[in-house]
Formats: C-alpha cells, sequence, structure tokens
C-alpha cells in the first residue's frame, strides 16, 4: 500500500512540473544541443549544469540560479554531445577534430585538461563514458568504408592527467553507417548499446575477448536512429527513436526464451499519438523513472511546448503538457534524479528548470522576454546532424 501511495506521489510530482528558472538572454543567440548535470553532491559548491551549444562550445551553469559560470570552445572541432564524470566535475565532450574532451567544470580554463585522441580520418559525432568513469567509447561518422566505435582508458592517475591518451582498439565490424549514439548501462560497466543511421541498434559486453563475441544481440530500428537508452528493472531492456520520429522498445530478458524481444515498434509516433486538443511534432529523448519502473517518452512542438507520454507495451500515452518554457523547439533535455528536477534547453537559447509545485508568476517577465527575443534567433534547420535523415 505504502509503495502505491509512494508511485502516486512521484507521478504526480512529474505532472505538476511548473517552471522555477530560465536562463537570462546569452550575448549571442545558440541552440542548446545537450544537457548534463553534475552527479556528485558537493552542498558548500552548488550543483553544475552542463550544455552544449551550437556555437561550438559548453556553458557550465550554476543550477541554481541557470547563471553561466564559464564557457569553454571546442575549436578547431566542433563538439557533440556533453557528459559529466559520474565520479567527479570533469565535463567530457566528442569532437569532429578526432578526439574526446576532457573539461574541468570547476575551472576557468580555455583548454580541455585532457584529450582522448583518435585514428586518423575518425570524426566523433557520439560518445559515452561507463558508469565508473573507467572507458570512454566515441562513434565515428562513416569514412570511406568505416564506421568505428573507438575506445580509451579514461582512469585518470596524477601520471597521465595533461597527456593525450590513444586508444585502447576499435569495433569496426558491426554498423556499417554513421554512428549516431552511444550510451553505456548505467549500473554495468561492461556493457553499452550503440546506434546508427544503417538502423541497427547494438548492445555490447565489451568485456569479451573480441568484437564478435562482445556482439550481445542486434535490434533493427529500420531507420536512422536519433536517441537510445536503457530501461526497466535492472535496465534490462532498451529504447529508440528515429530520425523520423519512430520509436521501438526491446526486452533483452527475453534473449534466451522463445517469447518475442520486441516490446513496442511504432514507425511514426506523429501519426497514433491522440494529443486530442494538441499536437505532436518531434521526439526529444526518453526518461526511464527507476523508482516509478516506468518508461516515458518526451516530444514537443515547434512553438515550445513540451509533451510527456507514457509508455507501456500497448503503445504511448500522453501524460501531461509543459508550457511557457520555450517559444521553438525544444532540443534538449535532462532530468535529475537528485532532485527530480527537470532542464530543457531549445532553439530559443533558453535553459529552463521545471519542478514540482513551483510558481510561475514570479516568471511572467522572464517568460515573456523568452517570447519576444526568440524572432532574433537565426533559424537554420539544416545545420543539425540531429536532423539529417538516412538517404
Amino acid at each position: 500500500m505504502d509503495a502505491t501511495v509512494d508511485m502516486e506521489k512521484i507521478e504526480e510530482h512529474i505532472t505538476n512540473l511548473h517552471i522555477v528558472k530560465c536562463s537570462s538572454e546569452p550575448k549571442e543567440p545558440t541552440y542548446l544541443l545537450g544537457i548534463d548535470t553534475s552527479k556528485t553532491v558537493q552542498a558548500e559548491k552548488g550543483s553544475l549544469v552542463a550544455v552544449l551549444c551550437s556555437n561550438a562550445s559548453i556553458r557550465i551553469y550554476d543550477k541554481e540560479t541557470l547563471n553561466v559560470l564559464q564557457e569553454v570552445s571546442g575549436h578547431p572541432g566542433l563538439l557533440n554531445g556533453v557528459k559529466f564524470s559520474n565520479s567527479c566535475d570533469s565535463v567530457y565532450s566528442a569532437s569532429t577534430d578526432g578526439t574526446v574532451k576532457r573539461w574541468d567544470a570547476r575551472l576557468a580554463r580555455k583548454k580541455p585538461v585532457q584529450l582522448f585522441k583518435g585514428y586518423p580520418s575518425n570524426i566523433f559525432i557520439s560518445f559515452d563514458i561507463s558508469c565508473n568513469d573507467h572507458v570512454i567509447c566515441g562513434g565515428t561518422e562513416k569514412v570511406d568504408d568505416d564506421a568505428l566505435l573507438v575506445f580509451w582508458d579514461a582512469r585518470v592517475n596524477s601520471e597521465a592527467l595533461s597527456t593525450t591518451r590513444d586508444p585502447l582498439g576499435t569495433y569496426s565490424e558491426t554498423h556499417s553507417d554513421d554512428i549516431t549514439q552511444v550510451c553505456f548501462h548505467p549500473s554495468n560497466p561492461n556493457m553499452i548499446v550503440t546506434g546508427s543511421t544503417d538502423g541497427l541498434v547494438n548492445v555490447f559486453d565489451i568485456s569479451a575477448n573480441d568484437e564478435e563475441q562482445a556482439l550481445v544481440t542486434t535490434c533493427n530500428s529500420a531507420s536512422s536512429v536519433s536517441c537510445i537508452g536503457w530501461s526497466g528493472r535492472d535496465y534490462k531492456q532498451i529504447y529508440c527513436m528515429t530520425h523520423d520520429e519512430g520509436f521501438c522498445w526491446w526486452d533483452l530478458n527475453h534473449l534466451d526464451t522463445e517469447e518475442p524481444i520486441t516490446r513496442l515498434n511504432i514507425q511514426n509516433v506523429r501519426e497514433i499519438i491522440n494529443m486530442k486538443e494538441d499536437q505532436l511534432d518531434y521526439l526529444i529523448g526518453g526518461l526511464y523513472h527507476e523508482k516509478m519502473d516506468k518508461l516515458f517518452v518526451i516530444g514537443g512542438t515547434h512553438t515550445g511546448r513540451i509533451h510527456l507520454m507514457t509508455c507501456t507495451s500497448s503503445g504511448l500515452t500522453p501524460m501531461t503538457t509543459l508550457k511557457r518554457g520555450h517559444a521553438a523547439t525544444v532540443r534538449s533535455f535532462c532530468w535529475d534524479v537528485q532532485d527530480d528536477s527537470l532542464l530543457t534547453g531549445g532553439e530559443d537559447a533558453r535553459l529552463v528548470l521545471w519542478k514540482s509545485g513551483a510558481i510561475e508568476n514570479t516568471l511572467k517577465d522572464s517568460v515573456k522576454r523568452v517570447f519576444s527575443k526568440y524572432q532574433q534567433v537565426p533559424i537554420d534547420r539544416n545545420n543539425s546532424y540531429k536532423r539529417r535523415k538516412k538517404q
């Protein structure tokens, strides 16, 4: 009974999300393409937020105030993805210059603390770091006939702190096109799922001796993969979204049984979802809530509304809509499990913090500025890798 009450409270918490803070106007309007929050709890220092911007920089924000603390640039390469370390306030980003960079989020340094160097011609467009911070994996664009998963030892020691790391090795046989997504398992550092414009979603156990043995299973989304993640109890399920707004959900518990592993396969969510008086223009990503054991799918409209949908094997069901936070397409979000808050960023250059039960009245002027200033943001829908479709 108590568990049921707790779940109801959590669900009510999610449906009652309201705006707490909006970031101030940036000097140069940019799309906010990725968000992550610091995992370490340092009460005296406050939580940090790292945001990947379309001007090839990473902004570090104070989470409570949403003030920018520093901004670092990835030049000469463009940055792809942003991820905090799990054990310290280091921020990682993949780069088109053939490296993964590590930045110190607490120190105002213009250069990365560490470079993880790829092989010649590598262009990294995706990456992740294992839950124990031991291994980094980067996914490349296809060059010639190669689309690679490149691995590095990410363990920090005093001797190698400021040196360039060379790769441990690569997987080269299991994807035939650009590797758009890399996602380590939340609690098993050896498990990783990858997605590509070839439509394949691969699950690997990297403790195996070689790539062939490491491949646990291959799932086919039948379209270019834009987002992947883990879900379910003990995170034994995987899901993916595609560039044409498809959604797939697989259960790895059934790999060795007669049961089908596919829980859900929707070719175009926009065509089947019933939003009643609203619409769904695109999918942003997925969110597995561990306490509720529920998978949520997040989408939105090009006018800035955000739709949260619950996911079951029967389909997707609209749960709640977040309004007035954004004036344009929302490109990124991050759910902070430490305080059950939601951060969202979009093409209106705004970072918005949502919490349950917050009072919106104090933000009326700020929200008005979002909509009035949006007309100053240059719209270029062709500059984003996320919007590229499989030809």
